[in-house]
């Protein structure tokens, strides 16, 4: 037990690292979440807009700006937490196999990658809503961050997913910027009048949506939608850190496996 928790607090330590060192993604938490914050809520116009939150079966009236800032807090969210780990997963690669074949357990690597995603998300979710918090002071902050944090979480996982079968950052980039934009784009009720069809609630931030929606304007805590993106967060991490495990594997030599698939044979035969 000793020995796992040293070996989990290295993996930690090195996840840590690897995510301080990309400063492009340090840059743009620190740069574009203010920026496209602010723009949406002074330039987006105050036009009322309804927002039909399904868990408490009722429509909350709010600013457009408002709205388009909270889509674009989670837009920006996804963007910037999915290519943090999909840089930090791609390029920890080959570091991974040989702490694995030093001895390291995997479950060691998997679980620092987690609480990794885990401290940044919290950070990125608990910075935006204090950004937001500047402009306007919605109902409840709290129940905010743990919408943002959701959302944060789920495209962590997709950006961990995404490092496991992808190679080039670009493209890496490019797949959550796609992913991502259709996502919330049919969720922004300025742009979707029709946002509000069951369709998205199969969606991966439309839990966050809806919870942080909720929180800025209604008083009521909307469990389900808490749940249902806690689920897609956890979906996107177990998905991701299988797609881990298959690529930290190891393979004995060519040379050893047919020796010992030669063993098994003889010692069949009776």
């Amino acid at each position: 037990m000793t020995r796992w928790c040293s070996c989990f607090r290295t993996a930690l330590r090195f996840a840590l690292i690897e995510q301080a060192r990309n400063r492009l993604a340090l840059l743009i938490v620190v740069l574009f979440v203010p920026l496209w914050t602010t723009l949406a809520f002074t330039v987006v116009a105050r036009t009322p807009l309804r927002f039909r939150i399904r868990p408490v079966g009722g429509t909350v009236v709010m600013d457009g700006n408002i709205l388009v800032q909270i889509n674009g807090a989670l837009q920006a969210l996804s963007l910037v937490i999915a290519f943090m780990m999909f840089v930090a997963t791609a390029r920890s690669a080959l570091f991974d196999q040989r702490l694995v074949r030093a001895g390291c357990p995997r479950s060691c690597l998997a679980l620092a990658k987690c609480t990794s995603l885990l401290l940044v998300a919290a950070l990125v979710a608990a910075y935006t809503t204090a950004w937001m918090h500047l402009f306007w002071r919605p109902e409840q902050p709290l129940v905010l961050v743990a919408g943002m944090f959701t959302g944060a979480l789920a495209y962590g996982g997709i950006g961990i997913v995404l490092a496991a079968v992808l190679r080039s950052e670009l493209a890496g980039m490019f797949l959550a910027i796609v992913i991502s934009s259709i996502d919330l784009v049919l969720q922004n009720p300025l742009i979707n009048p029709n946002s509000d069809s069951p369709l998205v609630r199969f969606l991966p931030a439309y839990g966050a949506v809806q919870t942080s929606v909720a929180a800025g304007g209604l008083r009521v805590v909307p469990t389900s939608c808490l749940l249902l993106g806690t689920v897609w967060a956890a979906g996107m991490a177990a998905l991701g850190m299988a797609a881990f495990a298959v690529r930290t594997r190891t393979h004995r030599p060519r040379r050893a496996q047919a020796t010992q698939t030669r063993i098994e044979q003889a010692a069949s035969v009776p």
